[in-house]
């Protein structure tokens, strides 16, 4: 009798810790902190220290915030997420490396707001700052993304995706990069981006370089200050609104009326 209730109480024990357990693994809002620590469950009162301590706690769909200002490391997303910071300041510091790596599944979505990228410096030069291999939907909304000026690459955004992705950039500040935002030919050819108010500055290659027949761009709003604002080669496609300031380069492919 005692062997059996034993066993029972067991079993119990078993089914009401499970899901507790499960329930802790990842949750749909975590929080990274300058003082944090990536051993903490990353919540609000024990936030993790990094965003890639904090991305293995949270859920597919779920959103990573950040408290107050740190360096919050680069991170590898491979699932939805939104990285979000508001109000402080958010960096990652990518020398030699890359800021973020976007590797999801064409069903998900990503969003980055309010981060500061950067390379580094010149002497050990970032490869990308946003690099997309994979993805359905992207948004990068009010970033910096600066510094990364390694030959090998050396974007602030690079869309250079094995399948269908769709990429937003608003409100953000790309400066002193080899190339603002790449599309390059040896993308899937089923890349799109729309890029609206943004700050494209110092980028020593072009602001923006679209290649590849079936790689396009929408652009309006955009300030583009530099040796060369756009780069169009092998058929990619770059349409404006007309109310963009381009001061060198390719012409857009075509130009539409406001309204």
């Amino acid at each position: 009798m005692n062997k059996l209730l034993g066993k029972l109480l067991l079993a119990l024990g078993i089914f009401l810790v499970a899901p507790i357990t499960a329930a802790h693994a990842q949750a749909t809002r975590t929080w990274v902190s300058g003082v944090g620590d990536d051993a903490n469950p990353c919540s609000r009162t024990a936030p993790c220290k990094t965003f890639a301590g904090a991305i293995s706690k949270t859920a597919a769909g779920g959103e990573i915030n950040a408290i107050d200002p740190g360096g919050f490391g680069a991170v590898t997303v491979t699932k939805s997420i939104t990285i979000r910071a508001d109000g402080v300041e958010a960096g990652i510091l990518a020398s030699g490396s890359n800021g973020v790596i976007i590797n999801a599944a064409p069903t998900d979505r990503i969003v980055l707001e309010g981060l500061d990228i950067d390379g580094g410096t010149p002497s050990v030069p970032g490869l990308d700052g946003v690099r997309i291999l994979g993805a359905g939907e992207v948004i990068i909304n009010d970033c910096v993304i600066r510094n990364f000026i390694n030959p090998s690459s050396g974007a602030g955004v690079n869309i250079n995706s094995a399948s269908k992705v769709r990429v937003t950039i608003a409100d953000t500040v790309i400066n002193n990069n080899l190339y603002g935002v790449l599309i390059p030919a040896n993308a899937t050819n089923d890349s799109h981006l729309k890029m609206f108010d943004t700050l494209l500055v110092a980028n020593s290659t072009a602001g923006l370089s679209v290649a590849g027949s079936g790689n396009d761009a929408l652009i309006s709003g955009n300030k583009f200050i530099g040796p060369k604002s756009l780069e169009i080669l092998t058929s990619g496609k770059i349409t404006s609104y007309g109310d963009n300031i381009l001061t060198s380069g390719s012409a857009p492919t075509a130009t539409l009326p406001r309204g």
